[in-house]
Order: structure tokens, then C-alpha cells, then sequence
């Protein structure tokens, strides 16, 4: 099978999830094309959309979940969104790639560039099977505009909010939010901290804010300082991402604490939920369900207004993370309950998230291609 899998650079988790379906389908003898769209365009336009949602989520999440709850009142209209007339533009340069790159099945885990494909289809453009991927836990605005062939669902729980969206149930495919092999890998704590070079006889924390360092993370590692002067075998990790802005404002105020380990991007995220002892983070849809496949215990903080709010909540009531939010003043109190709630939160993730999405999706890829893998 010749698989296309379209991201789009607003955020890692697009791309993550994107990343992981790769992996899946190479490991299952299929040969897979991973490509953000705008890149074919030239002048930077991949990194000119990426940034501009980046630089809104970074410094104004306010702005960002207005810009959200715009879109999803626009989806009532029986209008098309302005996302896709603004994707008309790219119908030409993409058409122009597939003729010279044809493919079985296209898979895209955002809607941009299922906005470029359904103007496509309108114009009466010949498509592959189509695929789009859910990174979210809620059909985000206007997923039903890009009339896919078939929409991969985070769990059947939550078919409802794509049905109710117009969307037909048998278009729905609940295989969960594909993650990369790395996070289901059998590996020990103390196996993943040594392979970090991080001391085993410690406890440690991961804080994060996503690839781009969003949230409240300086206030955050301010509050988590002083709980650590409390637990001198602790330790905290605080993933910064991209946002060097945050990384050069830590390393002024914590550079000289030992007790703070300071990272920028890291393709090792696996590692350190496998051997870290609790992972709060900003409830990204693919941080939270790599979180759970990981089986560390979740604290959710700092959400992005929008979509990461129906994250949190899912997460919440299905017991698989303590829901801080933005009431991080709460985190101490809510640090001494984790150690109590663990057990049973790792129990939930195994219950409700499917660590096999990854292969799940490849495997009905398959089945709609007539074009079996070679792995078993």
C-alpha cells in the first residue's frame, strides 16, 4: 500500500499522531509519504501557518479559545467556513502532487489539509480512499466539513459528538488516537531513568507545556519549587519545547537549582513518562493519550481554551487524570492526592485508551485497500 499522511505544523500533536501512523504502516510493509501540504506552496507557508497558531496559543490563549468558540457557533451556519476558502489556493499545487505521486489511501490528522482535499473533491478531482484522524477528544470545528471517506474517532464514547456534527455513523472507525511504538515499549522505570542518566534513588516530575512551551509553566516550576524544598529527593523536569522565550526566562530564575532539569525539545518524551513518577501537562489531545499509554499518573494544567478543555473533562471523568486546570495555586494540595489516586488512574488508562491505534488504523487501512500488510 502507498499511504500519504497530511499534517499540518500548528502544534506537535498533528504531526505526532501523523508520525505514528508512519511508523505503523513501515513496520507493516507499506510504504508511507509523511508531508505537511503548505510546504509544496514554497515562501515558508508551511512555517507562516504553523507559527501563527503557535504564536497565539504562547501568548494569548485567551484570544485562541474566542477564536474557537467563533468556529464552533460558524458550523451551525449552512455556509462553508472560511478555512476552506481559504484552502482553495492549494488545490492546484496539491492536484499537481498527486498526479505525480499517486497513492492508495490518504490519511490527514487536521483539518487544513482535509479542507485542501475536499475542495478537491468538489471539483471533481479523482481522490484515493480518504482518512481523517481524530487528535482531539471532541470533533473539533468543522471535521464534518472535509467529508472524508472515514473519520478515526479517539473511542466510541464519543461517536455521538461526531454524529450529532452531521456526520454519518458508519463513517466512524472508534480506533483511538495513534501513538509511536516507543510509548508502549516494556521498559522499567529504573531502565528508563538510567538510560536518561537520571538517578534512580530520586522521584521526579514532568512539566510540560507541549512542543511549543504553552501554559502557565514559569508560575507553575514557582510552585513546584517551593513543594520540592519539602521533598529533597525530588526532582523536576520541565519540558520547554520550542519556546526559547520560556527556556532563557527559566534558566534565569532556576538555572542555578539543581533540583530543576531544564529541557528544550526532546525526541525522548517516552522515556521520560516511562520513568518519571507523575507527568503534568497542558491537556493536549496527543500528550494525554501518550501519557496514558505510558501509564503515568496525569495532572492536567494550563489548558489552551477550546478543544483541551473537552480533553481535560473526558480525561477527568473517566478517572485517568486529576483536572487542575487553570487554578494552579491548587497543585501542592492536588500533588499529595496523586500518590493515592495512581493506582486506579493507571487502571483507567488501560481501560478506555487503546494502545494499539496506531496498528488498529493501518490495519483497516487495509482492509478498505485490499492491500494486506506483511507484518502479523
Amino acid at each position: 500500500m502507498d499511504a500519504l499522511i497530511l499534517s499540518c505544523s500548528t502544534g506537535g500533536g498533528h504531526n505526532a499522531a501523523a508520525a505514528a501512523i508512519k511508523e505503523a504502516l513501515t513496520l507493516r510493509g507499506h510504504h508511507a509519504v509523511m508531508l505537511d501540504p503548505y510546504e509544496l506552496a514554497g515562501k515558508n507557508l508551511d512555517r507562516k501557518v504553523g507559527n501563527t497558531y503557535i504564536k497565539i496559543a504562547q501568548k494569548t490563549p485567551r484570544l485562541f479559545g474566542v477564536i474557537y468558540k467563533l468556529g464552533d457557533e460558524y458550523r451551525r451556519l449552512p455556509i462553508r467556513s472560511p478555512v476552506y476558502a481559504v484552502n482553495k489556493g492549494m488545490l492546484g499545487i496539491m492536484q499537481a502532487y498527486l498526479q505525480e505521486h499517486p497513492f492508495d489511501v490518504i490519511f490527514t490528522t487536521h483539518i487544513f489539509p482535509g479542507e485542501i482535499l475536499v475542495n478537491m473533491k468538489n471539483k471533481g478531482v479523482p481522490l484515493p480512499k480518504r482518512i481523517f484522524v481524530a487528535t482531539d477528544y471532541v470533533c473539533v470545528p468543522f471535521t464534518e466539513e472535509i467529508e472524508c471517506d472515514y473519520y478515526v474517532t479517539p473511542t466510541k464514547a464519543l461517536n455521538p459528538d461526531f454524529i450529532r456534527r452531521g456526520i454519518p455513523e458508519e463513517k466512524l472507525v472508534p480506533a483511538g488516537i495513534p501513538v509511536r511504538q516507543s510509548f508502549c515499549a516494556d521498559i522499567s522505570r529504573e531502565e528508563a531513568l538510567e538510560e536518561l542518566g537520571l538517578d534512580p534513588q530520586n522521584r521526579y516530575l514532568l512539566l510540560s507545556g507541549g512542543s511549543m512551551g504553552a501554559g502557565l509553566i514559569g508560575k507553575t516550576v514557582g510552585l513546584l519549587c517551593r513543594h520540592l524544598q519539602e521533598q529533597p529527593s525530588c526532582r523536576l523536569i520541565v519540558i520547554c519545547g520550542n519556546n526559547e522565550k520560556l527556556m532563557e526566562q527559566l534558566r534565569a530564575d532556576h538555572g542555578m537549582d539543581p533540583r530543576v532539569i531544564l529541557i528544550g525539545t526532546t525526541d525522548r518524551m517516552a522515556l521520560y513518562m516511562k520513568g518519571c513518577d507523575a507527568f503534568l501537562s497542558k491537556p493536549g489531545g496527543l500528550s494525554s493519550t501518550e501519557a496514558a499509554v505510558s501509564g503515568i499518573p496525569l495532572m492536567h494544567i494550563s489548558p489552551i481554551p477550546g478543544c483541551e478543555n473537552k480533553n481535560m473533562a473526558f480525561f477527568q471523568q473517566c478517572g485517568m487524570s486529576l483536572a487542575v486546570g487553570s487554578r494552579i495555586e491548587e497543585l501542592p494540595a492536588a500533588l499529595e492526592k496523586l500518590p493515592e489516586l495512581a493506582p486506579q488512574m493507571r487502571a483507567n488508562q488501560k481501560k478506555y485508551i487503546n494502545a494499539a491505534a496506531a496498528e488498529d488504523i493501518c490495519k483497516f487501512a487495509e482492509s478498505i485497500t485490499q492491500t494486506p500488510g506483511s507484518a502479523t
